[in-house]
């Protein structure tokens, strides 16, 4: 399978970006963190939806919160 060359610029600058940071995943979105605060854009958090397990019926994070909660 042949690449093409708009990948191949992707990838080397997704590459140049991390060893800026020596590929430091938290130095890295740190970075990003501080590029949004300095637009002048609003930033809205995403809330995560609950995860269902339709296999268990179970409603994930509850199930977490509750085995964290009684430890």
């Amino acid at each position: 399978m042949r690449q093409s060359n708009i990948i191949d610029e992707i990838h080397k600058i997704r590459q140049d970006y991390a060893e800026r940071f020596n590929n430091d995943l938290h130095a890295i979105c740190q970075d990003a963190i501080h590029k949004q605060g300095c637009t002048n854009r609003q930033v809205i958090p995403a809330n995560p939806k609950p995860i269902q397990n339709s296999y268990l019926n179970v409603n994930i994070a509850s199930k977490a919160k509750e085995e964290m909660g009684s430890k």
